[in-house]
């Protein structure tokens, strides 16, 4: 293939990953404001998420065959505007009943073009011959870091947080337009994929899947939390100022940016396994201390909290690379292969915010952060062993190992 189409086609991945990012930290950020405009409290508001987990992980299963049926690309053009027209719902939501029908269409959305976007990123990988989708996912941490920095602005400038939630679902569907432009030809139209193996998808075993779901969904989950609950616990536990709790999200967002767009010569130097096994770690010990700022006092609380969040980015930025990067490289359909992951995984972002809600209002939500903070250290205990075994296989691992 043409070098120029191959170049063009990672730049249009560049712009889904940014603006799917985009919009993520515009709802992520807006959640505080939404939840004083609805009165909604962390269970009704845990409610809210986990019905858009709903829609997204239907949208997600079905959006894998239909990316083998109509190709990746022709999936993305109507994805990506979706995302960003589904999010208007939420936002103009006129009470909690409302915003429960229409977390259920933001769901829907959001699962279609992460299952999209993800299965064009594993092309171009495959057209590039070396691996490029950790800096597809920094893209996406850049365009989450972007849209808190922004929601933290509007907010400082007297703007409802309503507006901007507004103002993202009208706009951002037309810039979706020149990144879907650039995207890879669809495959010769008597392209057929090659036969799954019984009791094999894309080449991999079920129970190795189920181990690459269980390190995906851990490392989900944990990331899921800091999206969402960032800011809630920065307002709710911390006390700072509303102006000032999107930027615990923020910092999050640009750490796991930083380490995602140097994740291909990182586990290039370390190794796939070590790499996974030092992201939990790091993730982990970063949980730690979000969980232990309280105890720092007035003063230096903030600050601890802070570093907690970007050593928990830094730890989980390299989890969904390695283990997306690992899938893709074994070959099989790709549309199929890549929404059983990715629902695997996004469960975990999807659903586990939601149930820390459940948590939270039980008891409190230092108490529910404990759940992602242990999940984070099942990162490296099921991520180890699971990349080691594609380590072993003699076709994909060195695919993948060709970082540079």
């Amino acid at each position: 293939m043409n070098k120029s189409v191959a170049r063009r086609a990672r730049q249009g991945v560049f712009g889904f990953f940014f603006l799917s990012g985009f919009v993520m930290g515009v709802w992520a950020s807006g959640l505080p404001s939404l939840n004083e405009r609805l009165d909604l409290g962390p269970a009704r508001l845990g409610t809210a998420l986990l019905l858009i987990s709903g829609g997204a992980m239907v949208s997600m299963l079905a959006a894998g065959p239909l990316v083998d049926r109509w190709s990746s690309r022709r999936v993305c053009w109507i994805a990506g505007p979706l995302s960003a027209v589904v999010l208007l719902g939420p936002a103009l939501a006129p009470s909690y009943g409302w915003l429960a029908v229409l977390a259920v269409v933001f769901g829907i959305g959001l699962g279609v073009v992460e299952v999209a976007m993800n299965a064009h990123s594993v092309e171009v990988e495959r057209v590039y011959g070396r691996p490029v989708i950790s800096a597809f996912h920094g893209t996406w941490s850049l365009g989450g870091a972007a849209a808190g920095i922004l929601t933290s602005l509007v907010l400082q400038l007297g703007v409802e947080g309503q507006a901007l939630l507004v103002a993202a679902g009208i706009v951002v569907p037309f810039l979706y337009v020149p990144a879907a432009l650039r995207l890879l030809p669809d495959p010769p139209a008597d392209a057929v994929a090659a036969p799954e193996t019984p009791g094999k998808v894309a080449g991999l075993r079920w129970g190795l899947i189920a181990l690459l779901g269980l390190a995906a969904f851990a490392g989900h989950l944990s990331e899921g939390a800091a999206i969402d609950w960032a800011a809630l616990h920065a307002r709710w536990i911390l006390g700072t100022d509303p102006a000032a709790a999107p930027l615990a999200y923020t910092v999050f967002a640009v750490a796991m940016t930083t380490v995602r767009l140097l994740g291909d010569p990182i586990r290039a130097r370390l190794g796939s396994v070590r790499t996974i096994r030092l992201a939990g770690l790091l993730a982990t010990l970063g949980y730690v201390l979000v969980l232990a700022s309280p105890l720092a006092g007035d003063g230096p609380r903030v600050a601890v909290a802070w570093t907690g969040w970007a050593l928990a980015g830094v730890g989980l930025a390299t989890v969904v690379p390695v283990i997306f990067s690992a899938v893709g490289a074994a070959g099989g359909p790709v549309g199929k292969a890549l929404a059983l992951v990715t629902a695997f995984g996004y469960s975990g972002m999807l659903v586990g915010p939601a149930v820390l809600g459940f948590v939270a209002e039980s008891s409190s939500l230092p108490v529910a952060l404990v759940i992602p903070a242990v999940l984070a250290a099942v990162v490296a205990l099921a991520g180890s062993p699971s990349i080691r075994a594609l380590t072993a296989r003699p076709a994909p691992e060195p695919a993948a190992a060709r970082d540079s």
